[in-house]
């Protein structure tokens, strides 16, 4: 394949407080699940229907994890940028399972407060409420758009000479 995107983009409200692991080698890792909710309303019945999809998401970032551990609880509204990752285990009857995750590694993903809450105390969080992993490169994106381009609100330009 030339070419290909995993990237996965969540807004949506903490369904449990965040469960916190220590790795062996005395690092920490964040597991939360996030609720997104789509509605609808019925065409026959008339009746408001709501579904609701539950994602799993593994915090790998360490000053990710910071903010996930010190600021975030149930409820909590976030943004979140990530990768889906599919990883194989053994139960505890040694059947093989599957699970799918969105993954937000050392180098990547990223993470926003939406809500502003901190924990349950009053105030704000600081600079760490929207905390994005740092970027292995530094170049400037070739497709971002540049501030000082002209806007032509949307209108097509003539751009034959005159002459």
């Amino acid at each position: 394949m030339a070419g290909s995107l995993n990237k996965v983009t969540l807004i949506g409200n903490l369904g449990r407080d965040p469960e916190i692991r220590s790795t062996q080698s005395g690092g920490e890792i964040a597991n939360i699940t996030i609720a997104t909710s789509e509605s609808w309303k019925d065409k026959n019945t008339g009746e408001r229907n709501e579904r609701t999809e539950w994602h799993r998401v593994v915090v790998f970032n360490e000053g990710l994890v910071r903010v996930v551990k010190n600021y975030l609880r149930k409820g909590s509204k976030v943004y979140i940028e990530g990768q889906l990752q599919t990883r194989k285990w053994t139960d505890q009857t040694n059947i093989e399972r599957y699970t799918t995750e969105i993954v937000l590694q050392n180098f990547s993903g990223q993470l926003i407060m939406l809500d502003g809450r901190s924990g349950g105390s009053e105030g704000g969080v600081g600079d760490e409420s929207a905390y994005q992993a740092p970027a292995p490169s530094a170049a400037p994106s070739p497709f971002a758009s540049s501030p000082s381009a002209p806007s032509f609100g949307g209108k097509m330009i003539d751009d034959d000479i005159p002459f």
